[in-house]
């Protein structure tokens, strides 16, 4: 029984020690799920579709397609806020009593792998807002042209997946709407984070 034990265990040890290098070889050749080789930051071209998902949550809605050239990166986008009220966002606010939402706009971003899958940007985006006055309920739509920068990082989940948080300071022109004699003026500047999930569809290393 003794020596039954023995030669289990050694045979145990053999298998436990020919996995692990079986292991060690594939991931030398191809990496592992969350560090695969090539790394993502590797790719030359690739074709990728993102969201950012939180404009769901509140009724709306936002989707992108991307197109990266070596570590050049242009997507196009249109974002509906739904009941997402962006005023917050702007660093000054004319007054507490109106709310700004986004209603369907496109937009236009150009960026640029600094690091790994650290990308700073560019935008264009041609906004329609809808404001509303809180007191009374009244709305009106206010036209925005939007531009700025940003930061984001691609984390990824495997091969194809990720999650892209980051950072977008807006800037604009003067504009304004009255409201029965009380005018709203658009803040100058929006700073607001943002989280977007994506899905790189096409990739060539």
């Amino acid at each position: 029984m003794k020596h039954i034990t023995i030669r289990f265990s050694v045979l145990i040890v053999a298998i436990l020690s020919l996995a692990t290098n079986l292991l060690a070889q594939t991931d030398t050749a191809n990496g592992t799920y969350w560090r695969p080789k090539p790394r993502n930051y590797e790719v030359k071209q690739a074709f990728e579709i993102e969201s950012l998902v939180p404009m769901f949550f509140t009724g709306g809605y936002h989707f992108a397609v991307c197109y990266r050239y070596d570590k050049f990166r242009f997507r196009a986008s249109v974002i509906n806020g739904g009941s997402y009220d962006a005023e917050p966002a702007g660093l000054k606010n004319s007054s507490p009593e109106f709310k700004r939402y986004y209603k369907a706009s496109p937009g236009f971003f150009l960026g640029y792998n600094v690091w790994k899958n650290l990308e700073v940007y560019t935008f264009l985006e041609l906004h329609t807002f809808e404001i509303e006055q809180v007191s009374t309920g009244l709305k009106d739509d206010i036209h925005s042209t939007d531009f700025g920068g940003g930061v984001s990082y691609q984390f990824f989940i495997g091969k194809s997946f990720y999650i892209q948080p980051g950072l977008h300071l807006y800037l604009r022109g003067d504009n304004s709407l009255d409201f029965e004699g009380v005018q709203y003026s658009i803040p100058n500047a929006d700073f607001a984070p943002v989280l977007r999930l994506g899905y790189r569809i096409w990739k060539k290393y």
